[in-house]
This record gives structure tokens, C-alpha cells and sequence, in this order.
């Protein structure tokens, strides 16, 4: 038996409409961290990459254009290895600093994927519940129309299973994003944790505590 879109959708019933409220919901907040993200992100991997072939190298002043650049770059990463740049503090005000700048960026970050995570995994769920709903409701039918065939409750079973494939179709997007999401975030937090632990780590040595004295955060 065909059914026609409109058939579908009425088959599916609220349960199908709260579903395409969720899925309108995931996508418009995947956008959102997406933007954010990219916000965020941008310029970080050639900035980490420059610094990180300064922290290799011999020169004295190595450190200094690191921080030049890092105060030039105007990003996020830029702003938390400046504060292990500074050379204000002892190692252990440096490490602190740090750690809570890298905490302010990374909550940002983190923000709004808890829901993300609870539509992907509450999402199946939902569309179980509406199947369960129509097959209860194909079951009634059969017990309505006593002549009927197996046909009968064939086609309300097929139809209730809407519901379930709407449930995967919004469960399956929201979960990959979500993972990847959290990827990225988790990434970021141990790239910048390594990076200014190897910078504090360098400006400790007495031979940079005087080139070092000028740099503000």
C-alpha cells in the first residue's frame, strides 16, 4: 500500500509534530555552536603552530615575539597563552591564570551542547512512544472491524512507524554534532593547556626573567 506525504504526516500525529519541533530546534542550535565555534577557533591552529616552533627556538627574544603575536592575534588562544607570556607573576600565577582563561573559553564553548546531547539521546524515545500509540491504535481497529484482514493492522503499523524513523531522523544529527562538538572543545582545552605549560615552563628559566619584565597580559 502507498501513502502519500500528507498521509505520513497525519499517521504520525502530535508525536510526529513535537518531533519536527525538536529537529527545527537541533538544527537552528548546531548552527549556533557552529558559528560560535568558528568564531572561536579561527586562527588558532597557525598561531599555536608559530608558537610552538618559537618555543623551540634558541633565541632569547623568541619568547617576546610569540607574545607579540599572540596580543596581535585578538583571538581566544592568543589571550590565554599572553597571560602564560607575562612576565608578571611566579609560575604558579601564571599556571592559574591560564587555567581559568582556558576554562572561560572552553565553557563558552560547552555551552548549549547539553541539550544538544539530551535531544539526541531523548529523541528515539519520543518516536517509540508515538509507534507504541499507533500500534495500540491499529490493534483497536482490528478489534472494530472483526471481518478484517491482517491488512488492517499491517497498515496502521506501518504507519505508526513513522514516528520511530522522525525519532532517528532527529536523534542521529543532534548526537554526531554533539560528539563532534565536544571533540573539538575537549582539543582545544588540551592545546592550550600543553602550549602555556611549555611556555611557563620556558619563561621560568632565570636566562628570560629580564626580557620578560615589560610584557603585560
Amino acid at each position: 500500500m502507498n501513502f502519500t506525504f500528507k498521509q505520513i504526516i497525519a499517521a504520525g500525529g502530535p508525536v510526529l509534530f513535537a518531533l519536527a519541533i525538536l529537529s527545527v530546534y537541533s538544527i537552528a542550535l548546531i548552527w549556533e555552536r557552529r558559528t560560535a565555534f568558528k568564531k572561536i577557533l579561527t586562527g588558532t591552529d597557525p598561531l599555536l603552530k608559530e608558537v610552538r616552533r618559537l618555543l623551540k627556538s634558541n633565541d632569547a627574544k623568541a619568547l617576546v615575539t610569540a607574545a607579540k603575536l599572540c596580543a596581535e592575534s585578538k583571538s581566544p588562544a592568543g589571550e590565554i597563552m599572553l597571560r602564560s607570556l607575562s612576565g608578571h607573576g611566579t609560575p604558579a600565577e601564571k599556571r592559574e591564570a591560564s587555567e581559568k582563561a582556558v576554562e572561560w573559553h572552553a565553557s563558552g564553548l560547552q555551552k548549549g551542547l547539553t541539550v544538544l546531547a539530551t535531544i539526541g539521546s531523548t529523541s528515539p524515545f519520543v518516536g517509540l512512544f508515538g509507534t507504541v500509540i499507533g500500534v495500540m491504535r491499529a490493534f483497536k481497529d482490528l478489534a472494530a472491524y472483526s471481518g478484517a484482514g491482517p491488512s488492517v493492522v499491517a497498515s496502521g503499523i506501518a504507519e505508526a512507524l513513522v514516528n520511530t524513523a522522525a525519532g532517528l531522523f532527529v536523534a542521529i544529527p543532534a548526537i554526531a554534532a554533539y560528539n563532534y562538538f565536544v571533540y573539538r572543545a575537549n582539543q582545544f582545552v588540551r592545546e592550550m593547556d600543553w602550549v602555556t605549560e611549555q611556555i611557563i615552563d620556558k619563561t621560568a628559566a632565570k636566562t628570560y626573567s629580564r626580557i620578560y619584565s615589560d610584557i603585560e597580559p
